[in-house]
């Protein structure tokens, strides 16, 4: 029997290569607008929104969610959520470690609030986390998940697509003069680009590292952190238009290394599709966070365990003088690699987890009462601070759950 299975959102096309290697399940995946940062990172969906409106949102998956058996979403729950399915919610990124439900949402490493919703808001986006079926994550978010339950799942298998990442791609068609590092990462503090600045400065080798002028702009607290490493931008750095996403892994083979997150302290997507390309990966590790796959804790080997500056300039210094030591550290970053981001060890997972799911839920729809139903798109509506008339307008309408949703709403 074939696991159907609705994803909402997609992140760094994880669902999608997830997708491609799943033996027992067909996934269909519906995503948002590609506009602003997505033109260069979605490759494609089954079938995308037109609209940021919720209304629409609600509207096209209550059209669809009978074809499937359960609903995964990646910072999506809110949706499914209104539509009463059953929903796994799977955590990248921001989507736990700066909840929309706490009060005054921020980063850990940030003073402004990234989230200020009213009482409402935090109350409807807490019964949206509650509602999940199960919780996923990995690395970092996992330490966030584990605050606020005891049941989440702890992987941080993250699949690569080694078809589209591996070491034969070939490379990007321009000249190289000098060991040549690519870091194509948003610039801000989340990555370390701050810590990258300091460390140039002391750096004692000749190179260049490819950036991507391309930084983090959500708060007046990462716009006033922009102006400031672009006033300091050491000479090394080369900036680049923000690439495609087909392109990025042409810059992975072209480049002699990769400078990843220097801030956080584990691996993100970076690190692992360049290391699938056949590039070693300056990646700082901090010891203290946990991977976990199936169940058992592993060891990083990305170096270094310290993000001080003048550790991580040593490094710089000793890759591009050493072949040798870029060599040796490559075979050991693949080696773990393999194990965390190998596509069908990581879909077969996944297949593992939708069976169990669907053998506990039988159906994509929670079967609410109409009247919960109702109160819930109703608490949605005033946590948004709409006129009362459109709470009436939605409640008298004639048309069933079955049928579309009738608000409009962004």
């Amino acid at each position: 029997m074939v696991n159907k299975i609705l994803a909402i959102g997609d992140v760094g096309n994880i669902i999608k290569t997830i997708k491609k290697y799943s033996k027992k399940s067909e996934i269909h995946i519906i995503n948002y607008p590609q506009d602003g940062s997505a033109t260069f990172v979605n490759r494609d969906s089954d079938l995308f929104f037109k609209t940021w409106k919720v209304s629409e949102h609600v509207s096209k998956i209550n059209e669809i969610k009978d074809d499937f058996d359960l609903c995964l979403t990646t910072g999506s729950e809110r949706i499914a959520y209104l539509c009463d399915l059953n929903y796994i919610a799977y955590y990248l990124g921001r989507d736990i470690d700066v909840p929309k439900f706490k009060k005054h949402s921020k980063e850990e490493w940030q003073n402004e609030a990234l989230f200020d919703n009213n009482l409402f808001e935090r109350k409807f986006y807490w019964n949206a986390f509650k509602e999940a079926i199960a919780h996923v994550a990995g690395m970092w978010q996992y330490e966030s998940l584990k605050k606020y339950t005891d049941d989440g799942i702890n992987s941080a298998r993250i699949p690569i697509d080694t078809d589209f990442f591996n070491p034969n791609i070939k490379p990007i068609s321009i000249e190289k003069n000098k060991f040549t590092f690519f870091s194509p990462m948003r610039m801000e503090k989340a990555k370390g680009t701050d810590i990258l600045w300091k460390a140039l400065k002391l750096c004692k080798s000749d190179f260049d590292i490819i950036g991507v002028d391309w930084y983090g702009e959500t708060t007046d607290e990462e716009r006033e952190f922009k102006k400031e490493l672009i006033s300091n931008m050491p000479q090394q750095i080369k900036l680049i238009p923000p690439i495609k996403n087909e392109d990025i892994p042409k810059y992975y083979t072209f480049a002699d290394a990769v400078i990843a997150n220097l801030f956080i302290g584990t691996f993100e997507l970076v690190s692992l599709e360049s290391v699938m390309c056949g590039t070693p990966v300056i990646q700082f590790t901090d010891k203290k966070r946990k991977i976990v796959v199936d169940d058992n804790i592993l060891d990083s080997p990305f170096l270094p365990f310290s993000n001080d500056p003048e550790t991580i300039a040593k490094l710089i210094d000793h890759m591009v003088e050493s072949k040798g030591f870029c060599d040796e550290m490559l075979q050991q970053q693949q080696k773990f690699v393999n194990t965390i981001s190998d596509p069908q060890k990581c879909a077969d997972w996944w297949d593992s987890l939708f069976e169990k799911m669907i053998i506990n839920h039988k159906n994509i729809r929670k079967n609410s009462s109409e009247y919960k139903i109702k109160f819930t798109m109703i608490h949605f509506l005033i946590s948004n601070r709409l006129y009362l008339s459109k709470i009436k307008k939605f409640l008298f309408r004639t048309n069933s759950y079955t049928g579309q949703t009738l608000y409009d709403n962004n």
